[in-house]
């Protein structure tokens, strides 16, 4: 048994951080659980970034240790031509992606979006350059996801409409 483990110290201070300093997200959906999740991987498509991985967790682990979880699922969207500036920039972004858009059921009709920027967690933890390339690369990840929550947010208002 291992005992007096040290904990990892962050060279960030999580409590103190501004939720636009990594890049969250998040929007609220009135529609159910799988209407969400193809509104989102539309709305991805739409702003340029693929859907090459994607899965339930909440159906894996309802399976494996019948957790009895609400519906949870991952879309992990990814423009290819970003990554693959950010993979010249440094290989150990590769530990961090696809950047994820995560969608759960808060209440029956009720479908959480919720992001991170990979590309801004990365440069907190010291996983990325600080340089002017780094920079286009936040910047321009940056506006395709605005636009997509944008596009999550519109429609919102057109259903509550």
């Amino acid at each position: 048994m291992v005992t007096n483990v040290p904990y990892m110290s962050l060279p960030i201070d999580p409590a103190t951080l501004d939720p636009e300093e990594y890049g969250e997200k998040q929007a609220l959906l009135e529609m159910e659980h799988e209407e969400a999740i193809e509104h989102v991987r539309g709305v991805c498509e739409e702003c340029g970034f693929g859907i090459p991985v994607e899965f339930s967790p909440s159906e894996l682990l309802n399976e494996k240790v019948d957790a009895d979880r609400d519906p949870y699922y991952v879309l992990g969207a990814c423009n290819p031509e970003i990554a693959d500036q950010a993979l010249d920039e440094t290989m150990t972004i590769g530990g961090l992606f696809p950047c994820n858009m995560i969608i759960w059921e808060e209440a029956p009709g009720h479908q959480r979006v919720y992001h991170v920027s990979i590309m801004k967690i990365a440069r907190l933890l010291g996983m990325a350059p600080d340089n002017d390339a780094w920079d286009d690369i936040i910047d321009t990840t940056g506006d395709l996801t605005e636009e997509a929550f944008e596009r999550l947010d519109a429609a919102e208002t057109e259903a509550s409409d």
